[in-house]
């Protein structure tokens, strides 16, 4: 975001001098994006951030994605990845299941009540939306409490850590980015303003409370998922002392938060296409909402979806909350994702075309990704698959 933040103690001018009250030197440390030409924030550090004393593999093993092929629309069912008390047992970041993902982006799941480990994904940006529970996530500019709804955006390369509350799994639905995630372009000036059309503001953002100030002692563990040539690694740095000693920052480049119920819906006398709910956007990908809103209010009008083949992307739709009415008799329900790929003409379930008209409110909650490259499904997904959505709109399959 292009708004500039400031948290506790930095020098009058960047650059320069910044010492304790002690007079020892702070280490000034520029987090900064596209080679110094774009956001970017002044860190101070009462340690060097550069310091490591081992570097050792992290094996992210997900298993090969697989081509969506013979091409058909899914129903993955992401509750049942985590069964029962499996969530017990998790963290946010080691016990993530991939469900499906491309040359740009991948999209996670996961439900976990143990800290993670210190991450940073040095490949892109993660948005990462809190489908139920609450915790904190706290990184080296500070801490964001995280509850059901909301939307963290963490940019790459910021060290961090999840640690879920107590009592009830986090459930996190993750979207992990090859490039920047930011608000749609059209929603801001040429300077980075959120301008009047747009569907929230910077009130509407919150960003860290810092800063946060750790006094481990001893070696200190940093996992990081980043580039290796076909794909992605992970390692384990290990570093001397804890990277959460920064004693202040500025600047335009920090997580943030935003809350799925601040988001203000544009309705209109016809349906509305999903670029008017859209929030966010990466390269070759958009992230939209769908959220309990007045609907099409023309006398004649048909408030579901029509039937659409948005020839050039794959839309990935995560159903979080209420009941969307274009799915109803699918099996789809809190927790699902569908895929309609590109080439497949999607829209509402037989019966719901009918039902929808003269209704004048929805009470829906999805977050969708749309992507303009194929998605592959992966270990994830075939895990979560129901093996049977690609048939509803027609009452039977391949054995009937």
């Amino acid at each position: 975001m292009v708004y500039y933040r400031s948290a506790g103690a930095i020098p009058p001018k960047r650059h320069t001098q910044h010492r304790s009250s002690e007079g020892d030197l702070y280490y000034e440390e520029l987090m900064g994006e596209e080679g110094f030409s774009s956001h970017s924030s002044l860190l101070y550090h009462r340690a060097i951030p550069s310091a490591l004393v081992d570097s050792r593999i992290w094996s992210i093993d997900g298993g090969k994605p697989e081509p969506n092929h013979p091409l058909k629309p899914y129903h993955f069912k992401l509750h049942g990845l985590f069964p029962g008390e499996a969530w017990r047992h998790a963290d946010p970041v080691r016990d993530r299941r991939v469900i499906l993902g491309n040359a740009d982006v991948r999209i996670a799941y996961v439900a976990a009540a143990l800290p993670s480990p210190l991450y940073r994904n040095a490949i892109g940006d993660e948005c990462v939306y809190v489908e139920s529970g609450s915790g904190v996530m706290e990184s080296v500019f500070g801490s964001l409490q995280a509850g059901e709804g909301d939307y963290v955006i963490v940019p790459r390369g910021t060290t961090h850590r999840w640690l879920p509350a107590d009592g009830a799994p986090l459930r996190l639905y993750v979207i992990e980015a090859n490039s920047h995630i930011g608000p749609a372009g059209r929603y801001l000036s040429k300077y980075g303003q959120l301008l009047e059309h747009a569907p929230f503001c910077e009130r509407d953002l919150r960003g860290p409370a810092g800063p946060l100030l750790a006094d481990a002692d001893g070696d200190i563990e940093i996992y990081v998922k980043h580039r290796v040539s076909g794909g992605i690694g992970g390692t384990v740095f290990v570093v001397p002392t804890h990277p959460f000693d920064v004693v202040g920052w500025d600047g335009c480049l920090y997580p943030y938060a935003f809350n799925i119920a601040d988001y203000e819906p544009i309705t209109g006398r016809v349906h509305q296409p999903p670029p008017a709910h859209q929030v966010f956007e990466g390269t070759n990908f958009v992230i939209c909402n769908f959220v309990p809103r007045k609907v099409d209010y023309h006398p004649l009008s048909i408030p579901v979806p029509y039937y659409h083949s948005n020839v050039d992307s794959d839309e990935v739709m995560f159903y979080c909350g209420g009941d969307y009415e274009a799915r109803k008799g699918s099996g789809i329900g809190q927790g699902s994702i569908s895929l309609h790929p590109g080439g497949h003409a999607h829209g509402p379930q037989p019966g719901a075309y009918e039902r929808s008209i003269g209704a004048e409110f929805f009470d829906e909650l999805a977050v969708m990704v749309d992507t303009f490259r194929p998605l592959e499904i992966a270990e994830g997904g075939r895990a979560a698959d129901d093996g049977r959505y690609a048939w509803s709109w027609s009452g039977r399959g391949p054995d009937q």
